[in-house]
C-alpha cells in the first residue's frame, strides 16, 4: 500500500525545491523550543478555548511582553527616584557617620 502512495508523487521533478521552512517567520519573531510547566500550557490553552478560538503561543508571548515591560518600567521609575533622592541621602549619611564618631570619642573618653 505505501507503493502505491508514493507512486503518484514519482514524476514530481523535486531538483529546484528548497530545504526548510514553508513559510517564512515574522520579523522580529524566533522560533524556539522551551520546556514549560504542564499548568502553564493548560492555563492558556483554556483562556483560548474559552475565547472560542486563538493561539495560545500568542497569549504566553504577550504575557512575557507584559512582564518585560512592567519590570523595565518599575527598574526606571526605581532609577529616578534614587537619582532624586541622592542629594538627600548623601547628606544624611555624612551626618550619620559624623554623629557615630562623636559618640564614639565620647564613648572612649
Amino acid at each position: 500500500m505505501k507503493k502505491i502512495v508514493a507512486e503518484k508523487y514519482r514524476d514530481i521533478d523535486f531538483s529546484g525545491a528548497m530545504r526548510g521552512a514553508v513559510l517564512r517567520p515574522e520579523p522580529g519573531k524566533t522560533k524556539i523550543s522551551i520546556r514549560l510547566d504542564n499548568a502553564v500550557l493548560e492555563y492558556f490553552r483554556n483562556v483560548v478555548d474559552e475565547a472560542g478560538g486563538g493561539n495560545y503561543q500568542t497569549l504566553v508571548n504577550d504575557a512575557l511582553l507584559e512582564y518585560v515591560h512592567r519590570r523595565s518600567t518599575l527598574e526606571m521609575v526605581r532609577e529616578v527616584v534614587r537619582e532624586e533622592l541622592a542629594p538627600y541621602t548623601a547628606g544624611r549619611r555624612t551626618k550619620s557617620h559624623a554623629k557615630r564618631a562623636r559618640r564614639r570619642s565620647a564613648a572612649r573618653s
